[in-house]
């Protein structure tokens, strides 16, 4: 069922609520002050049902001046917007205001509600009409039709009615099956319940006992009960007015302005890249880091604004910018704001949002003006491409992009997985969530990856490569070290590099020794040769080396990574056909009897204790040996 928000705009004391008591029958005034007064100061909430049966939730805004931040805190959610202009008075200052306000906020479906037509005569209605059309010139209300009525008589009521209905049926379903959002514009506290928040349900739908959070407190609390238009509910949905009583939570620690959402679905901001636009008719302009009032859904915050394609805007221009708010709020990709300069306070603009979580950007930046303008008349897919692409680094998963943007997991994973397909970004799978990175990134970090490993070749060209975890720390050290591999192995698969052991090099790469690297390496051998099983240590055996003890390293290391030396530990290295001879006795010895021990494997290679321990040991590891007590089986007997 679709569910409409309508509500009220216009000058103080041009009959806002009174219109409402005639359509509702109820008086939205609820505080003391402003019975006394006469004068709407807070949001007044009230509903009233459709010839079609639908129920709508009406919204009745304050008309001071002094009261317009409480005037934006009601606009969030809007679908139809009542223009209420006195007959008698026509156009005043806070019409022309709440009407750039209701363009800049985006409400698209609205009428003119011409009120106390009953005090004025025929000649003067149709003069006031007149002004009011040129006045609406360039706005969402052009063409909108003028309805005058009298509200303590009860004309025109009808006709109101009968629009709104008729217009009701024009509106667009709301984003039901999305993120459920709620900006708070009550709060408040009813003994034996505790605390209340009301506010538009923006998107999604709410339960009872749903888990949520305070954005951007942080403050986690339960869905005790929901009301919607007085009647309690299971669950409220997108376009309702809704009155949540939340368990958890205290009412001092939650603010109007604050955003409910599910738990951990948001990332608080402290910047905002935007699109703006100044109002043609304010005399004022815009500098850079102009200091400015935001408000955004219920929220009002301080914030510079820092122009990113010019110096200064001036009235009627629009600009990309970035704000830098004096504290953390929540928001999502194309919220609509309003600006109002600091002092004196007059809305001076307003505009959208293109991205709620950015990184700083630097002005006159082509890059960043290109991708403004790709978040500005991009699809949502194009974004999270575009988030990606910036984000590739950190391998960031369809979690942390849906909550940076707002986003739901699922529709964020579609777009992943339709950009996957059409080979824009690579998909990493995990058991908890996908990782994603974008293919330009892929290909720059495996051309580096390469280049890297040529340049090792050089330097080490005795080196089958370079140790798996030292490319991975190098190059992927900021990520989780599963990631990182799994990176490594997507270059092993498509073939880009090859691995050897624990070894990364490049596709055709072979060591090659030098004459002098052939000598040292027919040193090292024969010194080992000679030695047979009572080898020198390894320091002992690279000293006796005539030659720098570098290259000796280098040879040495080679050796072993081509298993022309087998390394038993840090000191004990044999030359392999030692190792191969060694093999061959204690197997022989062992086919013909049932064991061997310590002391007399020590005795058959003519060795002492420390080698044979040694070596039997990396027998038992390579599963020629098993060890039974102090004694060595056949590791193929039974």
């Amino acid at each position: 069922m679709k569910h409409i928000i309508v509500g009220t705009a216009g000058h103080i004391d041009h009959g806002k609520t009174t219109l409402i008591k005639a359509l509702t029958g109820r008086n939205t005034d609820r505080l003391k002050e402003e019975q006394q007064r006469g004068i709407s100061i807070e949001l007044g909430f009230t509903y009233f049902d459709l010839p079609s049966g639908k129920r709508v939730g009406i919204i009745d805004v304050p008309g001071h001046e002094k009261f317009i931040k409480n005037m934006l805190a009601g606009v969030a959610g809007i679908d139809i917007v009542l223009l209420v202009i006195a007959a008698d008075e026509g156009v005043m200052p806070q019409t022309s205001e709440h009407l750039a306000i209701l363009d800049l906020i985006g409400v698209e479906k609205g009428f003119v509600v011409l009120t106390k037509a009953d005090l004025v005569d025929e000649e003067w209605l149709e003069m006031v009409k007149e002004d009011i059309r040129e006045n609406l010139i360039g706005t969402f209300l052009e063409n909108a039709p003028i309805i005058p009525v009298s509200s303590v008589k009860k004309t025109g009521i009808d006709k109101v009615i009968k629009l709104i209905d008729e217009m009701s049926s024009q509106i667009e379903d709301r984003q039901v099956d999305d993120m459920p959002r709620l900006c708070i514009d009550r709060v408040f506290s009813i003994q034996g319940f505790g605390t209340v928040v009301t506010g538009t349900l923006l998107s999604g739908a709410l339960k009872l006992g749903d888990e949520v959070e305070i954005f951007p407190k942080g403050k986690i609390g339960r869905i005790r009960s929901l009301q919607v238009h007085g009647n309690s509910t299971d669950i409220a949905y997108a376009g309702q007015r809704v009155a949540i009583n939340l368990a958890g939570i205290k009412t001092e620690e939650i603010d109007r302005g604050d955003v409910i959402a599910p738990k951990n679905s948001m990332k608080p901001t402290s910047m905002l890249d935007v699109k703006v636009k100044l109002i043609d008719s304010i005399d004022r302009i815009i500098k850079n880091r102009t200091r400015v009032r935001l408000y955004i859904g219920t929220k009002e915050i301080l914030a510079r604004i820092v122009l990113l394609d010019r110096d200064e805007l001036n009235p009627g221009e629009e600009s990309y910018a970035q704000l830098r708010l004096e504290e953390p709020i929540v928001a999502k990709r194309e919220d609509r704001f309003i600006l109002r300069f600091y002092s004196p306070m007059f809305t001076i603009g307003g505009g959208k949002i293109l991205e709620p979580n950015p990184r700083k950007k630097k002005r006159f930046d082509e890059g960043t003006i290109e991708e403004l303008k790709l978040k500005d008349i991009g699809d949502s897919k194009d974004v999270i491409e575009k988030i990606i692409l910036d984000n590739s680094n950190s391998f960031p998963t369809v979690k942390e992009i849906s909550k940076s943007t707002a986003m739901l997991e699922d529709k964020v994973k579609k777009h992943v997985r339709d950009l996957e397909e059409e080979e824009k970004v690579i998909v990493f799978n995990l058991t908890k969530d996908l990782h994603v990175i974008h293919k330009d990134y892929y290909r720059d970090l495996k051309s580096k990856i390469i280049d890297h490993l040529k340049s090792y070749h050089e330097k080490y060209p005795l080196r089958y490569g370079i140790l798996k975890e030292e490319l991975r720390s190098k190059f992927l050290g900021n990520i989780k070290a599963l990631i990182g591999e799994k990176f490594i192995d997507l270059l092993i698969k498509e073939g880009s590099v090859k691995q050897r052991k624990e070894s990364i090099y490049l596709e055709g790469f072979q060591v090659k020794y030098s004459e002098k690297h052939m000598a040292i390496k027919d040193e090292i051998i024969n010194t080992l040769k000679s030695h047979s099983y009572m080898p020198p240590k390894i320091d002992d055996l690279r000293k006796s080396i005539r030659y720098e003890e570098k290259e000796v390293e280098e040879v040495f290391l080679a050796l072993v990574n081509n298993e022309e030396i087998i390394r038993l530990n840090e000191d004990m290295g044999f030359y392999k056909e030692t190792i191969e001879e060694a093999i061959k006795l204690i197997t022989e010895y062992l086919n013909k009897n049932n064991f061997i021990t310590v002391a007399e494997f020590r005795d058959l290679l003519n060795t002492n204790r420390k080698t044979a321990i040694a070596l039997l040991e990396y027998f038992d590891q390579i599963k020629i040996t098993k060890r039974e007590g102090d004694k060595r089986l056949l590791f193929s007997s039974q």
